[in-house]
């Protein structure tokens, strides 16, 4: 089953981290309990050399029809910078490991996942996942960095979840950090404290999970595994081979 794929449904507040446990067994068996990395890195291990390199990766998130004409940001030392102008909506961005990894990577300067937001999920989703960078870039720990977020949706200072906002993440090069070096491909949905069973998710033999935090963030989001990457290539197996960027 779909959900025997998935390890981890770690809820942080501000992110709900997918660990795919079925693309690394022994990782996943022995992943460490507590954080691996105690404290923030120098602000330059986060950034990528290469600009162009970013904007590249972060084009993998999605098939090239969409991500070929998305908006790209890329991460400067105080948040994500306007890199290239899109012309259909979508933006897609590198994420790091303040929002992309599990709790032990929190801190993980390695961090690199590929995702590309459609229209509503820019002005919603993405909205949440800049501020949280810009928090990590301040040195902010995970208890800081929930408590945060808290604050933000409580006082209306971030956007509900957009009808329709969702994620692309196909891509293959990226790297999750030490707990999770390598998602599945998948595609990631956002509501505001939606009913997980209107979806149908986490039944038997259902393809989607859902995850919900309604104390924090009131976030839902579901995932549904997909079969290609973004590349076009199978993705059943995920045994693509990172490299990583800097």
């Amino acid at each position: 089953m779909l959900r025997e794929r998935f390890r981890v449904f770690a809820i942080r507040g501000f992110l709900a981290a997918v660990v795919f446990a079925s693309a690394l067994p022994v990782i996943a068996q022995s992943a460490p309990a507590k954080m691996t990395y105690s404290k923030i890195a120098p602000a330059e291990q986060y950034l990528m050399k290469d600009r162009g390199a970013e904007i590249a990766l972060a084009r993998t998130a999605a098939p090239k029809s969409i991500s070929d004409s998305a908006e790209i940001w890329v991460l400067g030392r105080h948040g994500f910078e306007l890199a290239v102008k899109g012309t259909n909506g979508f933006v897609c961005i590198v994420g790091r490991g303040w929002t992309s990894a599990a709790d032990p990577d929190f801190w993980d300067p390695k961090v690199r996942v590929p995702m590309c937001v459609n229209a509503a999920g820019a002005r919603s989703y993405l909205v949440r996942i800049a501020k949280e960078t810009e928090w990590g870039l301040e040195g902010r720990t995970p208890a800081q960095m929930t408590e945060a977020i808290k604050d933000a949706v409580d006082k209306k200072e971030v956007p509900p979840m957009e009808p329709g906002a969702m994620c692309y993440m196909t891509g293959k090069q990226g790297y999750g950090g030490d707990t999770n070096p390598h998602w599945p491909a998948h595609l990631m949905f956002f509501f505001t404290d939606a009913d997980l069973a209107s979806w149908g998710a986490n039944l038997p033999g259902s393809p989607v999970i859902g995850l919900s935090d309604p104390t924090v963030e009131h976030l839902t989001q579901f995932v549904v595994e997909v079969k290609k990457w973004s590349d076009g290539t199978d993705a059943g197996a995920t045994s693509a081979t990172h490299k990583h960027q800097k």
